[in-house]
């Protein structure tokens, strides 16, 4: 009891007298989607709207808010989409993105709003990218550019307010080091694309929040030092024969920092992209896929933060911007539950690093490859196109249920109290000691993933939480190889590419179908959890009266 009568609760963990500090959901301030014109699909919406209420998401980032689809750069009144279109008369209609970002905000979300791609009336290449032909080139007329900024801004202002619209962030473009798919100009022309978008917002209100660069991935050899990537500089990275004692750092950071600072621009984030692998080119130019050590998206966030704190913008946010267990669509290991361990790890260990991690994507209705090819493709969705929850959902909202207080950090979990209701919960895993530092990795198939069930040992999970009203009831959940692991559930069907409406209604019921039990506070006020947990397995505890 304090001194004006207010009672501060504190508890025991282990015997031991509990010291809170702040523990942020970085996981919920931000979460990824495809492309803004999925976004006005009706399952879209719906898994979108459970997802945001789930998890208590705040903001959303996608692609191609200016692309064709979404019709709201046109050259002139009716001139049709062709490579000579006049300029003389742009056009511009937001109807389109108006109903995406009325429908976000009806949900409690805010766009984070991704700045391209380029209208093909601007664009100097197109369909440089993906199945819905992304058009990733610098402007024709950088005037134009400008003016599509400005206008779009100024709309969602006018629309929104500019309140509103202040705490909005603004990214300008998507992994320019990518050349040639998701920039098809120099690394100095994506600065200079930078400077010109960020002081045509400043100009409308100095408030609004503008960064970048938005890059890909951390790399250890010098690829991008240049103008454009250069792959003789990668072929060390591919041959090496232990690629976790390779210097890894982010890509365009350093240069962007010192570019924007040189020319007194503001940068109100830094935003990145940290999946932990890579892609590097060996001597014989082939791709070798690079799979990191399970600690190497902590590692990197850990640099990155310091790179930042000591640079000429020590106060500027950090947004990792995509982050998932890797960067393809088409990767097995998305579906399972070893993702659903690993992604929960590398959140609690990461929750105060960043100011946003956002997982790339909550769902598989995802096009840039194209629609998948059945239900469990690899997507990186924490539903499938037919809505039905991975445990990577499942982990999501475990953690979506832990508190804002942190009471006890362990390297298999972490005990937390909610600061409003005072409310115990706690999330805990078992990443299997046999993977030692190992990342979780990538496979092309479902069948590959499964060697990963055999991994050990179990691990017990033995604490007490001391301190708590007697009588007070806990639900404990339980997602493991048994319970809520349906692609498994999918595989043991005989892998259907295209299920029946009642295997698909089995699934679904497999997907939800948690180990639940409660656990009841004695009269001593202290509750003892005492759980053994199967390799891989993921385990929520809260407090439910």
């Amino acid at each position: 009891m304090t001194s004006d009568g207010v009672y501060e609760p504190r508890y025991r963990i282990d015997g031991r007298l509990c010291d809170e500090s702040a523990f942020p959901h970085v996981w919920a301030k931000c979460i990824g989607a495809g492309r803004a014109n999925e976004a006005l699909r009706a399952d879209w919406q719906r898994q979108f709207a459970e997802a945001a209420a789930a998890f208590g998401v705040e903001y959303i980032r996608f692609h191609g808010v200016f692309h064709d689809d979404m019709f709201v750069y046109r050259g002139s009144y009716g001139s049709g989409f062709g490579p000579d279109t006049p300029l003389d008369a742009p056009v511009y209609t937001f109807s389109y993105v108006d109903k995406v970002f009325d429908f976000l905000l009806d949900c409690g979300v805010r766009p984070f709003v991704e700045l391209g791609f380029m209208p093909r009336d601007l664009a100097t290449a197109t369909e440089t990218v993906f199945w819905w032909g992304a058009h990733c080139s610098p402007p024709k007329d950088m005037a134009r550019w400008v003016e599509l900024v400005t206008r779009s801004v100024e709309h969602w202002v006018d629309r929104y307010g500019l309140e509103e619209v202040r705490r909005w962030r603004f990214e300008v473009w998507n992994e320019p080091n990518l050349v040639p798919h998701f920039w098809t100009g120099t690394k100095t022309e994506y600065f200079e694309l930078y400077r010109r978008t960020v002081t045509a917002i400043k100009k409308i209100d100095p408030a609004l929040k503008v960064g970048g660069p938005a890059t890909s991935v951390f790399v250890p050899d010098d690829r991008y030092k240049g103008e454009v990537e250069d792959r003789p500089a990668m072929r060390g990275t591919a041959a090496a024969a232990d690629v976790d004692a390779l210097d890894w750092r982010p890509v365009w950071i350093e240069d962007f920092i010192a570019w924007c600072a040189e020319r007194e621009l503001p940068v109100d984030f830094v935003s990145t992209h940290t999946y932990p692998t890579d892609y590097a080119y060996g001597a014989d130019d082939q791709a070798v896929a690079i799979t990191r050590y399970a600690d190497a998206t902590f590692d990197d966030l850990t640099l990155l933060r310091k790179l930042v704190r000591n640079s000429p913008y020590p106060d500027a946010e950090i947004h990792i911007t995509e982050w998932s267990t890797s960067p393809s669509a088409r990767d097995f290991i998305h579906d399972t539950l070893f993702a659903a361990t690993s992604i929960t790890r590398s959140f609690l260990q990461c929750a105060t690093l960043a100011d946003s991690i956002a997982y790339w994507t909550f769902t598989d209705v995802f096009e840039e490859g194209g629609a998948g090819i059945g239900p469990f493709h690899g997507g990186f969705g924490l539903v499938n196109e037919n809505g039905i929850h991975k445990p990577t959902w499942h982990a999501f909202a475990m953690l979506g249920r832990l508190g804002d207080r942190l009471l006890l950090a362990t390297p298999d979990g972490v005990v937390t109290r909610d600061s409003r209701t005072s409310a115990t919960s706690a999330v805990f895993f078992n990443y299997p000691d046999d993977m030692a530092m190992k990342g979780v990795g990538s496979e092309n198939s479902y069948a590959a993933t499964r060697a990963r069930a055999e991994m050990g040992p179990a691990r017990r999970i033995h604490h007490t939480i001391g301190e708590l009203e007697p009588g007070t009831t806990f639900l404990v959940e339980i997602l493991d190889w048994e319970h809520g692991n349906v692609a498994e559930a999918w595989y043991r069907l005989g892998s259907p590419l295209n299920p029946s409406r009642a295997e698909t209604e089995h699934l679904r019921e497999v997907a939800d179908s948690l180990l639940r039990y409660t656990l009841t506070v004695p009269d001593t006020g202290v509750l003892t959890l005492d759980v053994e947990l199967g390799p891989w397995a993921v385990m929520s505890l809260r407090q439910s009266s």
